[in-house]
């Protein structure tokens, strides 16, 4: 079935909070928060959970068990993410005298260029609720591990391929694809950080019920 729901429908059958079924997990709910790159928490996030579908959470899950084995734990900034956010982006990006996060997030970038670049588009394969914005944790030093890149940076050098890293940079991009990929998943190329459950239960539908618990 394609299309949306409405905005105060409670989400489809089959969607989850992550951290109920995989409490292991870090979530760090960006697009709650002021810092990202609008500058504000962003519209459709109630509140500071993840929610995915279940095939997405049992599939983090183990790959977090993976993880976990070698000394880290998974990051999530961002997993289910409503139409109404996606259109959010929309507008914040049509105003370009709204560069108060340029330095943070697109220091390299003219914002007249985000849409052409394809950096904003008006769909998000997470409004379909089994992609996640993710990185790694690692334990023992607690601190995220360096990917030579932050998240939602727009520019070259969030590509997955980006060549000026450092071998150790290089080898932590390739252990968050590796394992994410042998369990379902699958990465982009303009994003080190986005992956998407192979096996996705709405693969044709975009949602738009607000991020909290139902």
């Amino acid at each position: 079935m394609a299309g949306n729901t409405k905005d105060n429908e409670k989400p489809a059958s089959g969607f989850v909070v992550l951290t109920d079924i995989a409490p292991d997990i870090i979530v760090e709910t960006r697009y709650y928060s002021n810092y990202n790159f609008v500058g504000q928490r962003i519209r459709g996030y109630e509140e500071p959970v993840a929610l995915v579908t279940l095939d997405a959470a049992l599939a983090l899950k183990k790959a977090g068990e993976n993880m976990r084995r070698m000394g880290y734990k998974l990051k999530i900034w961002d997993a289910y993410r409503p139409q109404m956010a996606v259109d959010h982006f929309i507008e914040w990006a049509k105003d370009l005298a709204d560069v108060k996060m340029k330095q943070y997030f697109y220091p390299e970038e003219d914002k007249a260029n985000l849409f052409v670049h394809g950096f904003i588009a008006a769909r998000s394969s997470h409004s379909r609720g089994s992609a996640v914005d993710i990185t790694l944790y690692d334990v023992e030093n607690g601190y995220d591990i360096d990917m030579g890149g932050t998240f939602d940076y727009f520019g070259p050098r969030s590509y997955s391929d980006y060549p000026d890293l450092t071998e150790q940079q290089i080898m932590h991009r390739d252990l968050l694809r590796t394992v994410m990929h042998k369990h379902g998943f699958k990465g982009i190329s303009t994003e080190w950080w986005h992956f998407i459950l192979i096996d996705e239960l709405y693969p044709n539908r975009y949602f738009n019920f607000p991020v909290k618990r139902y």
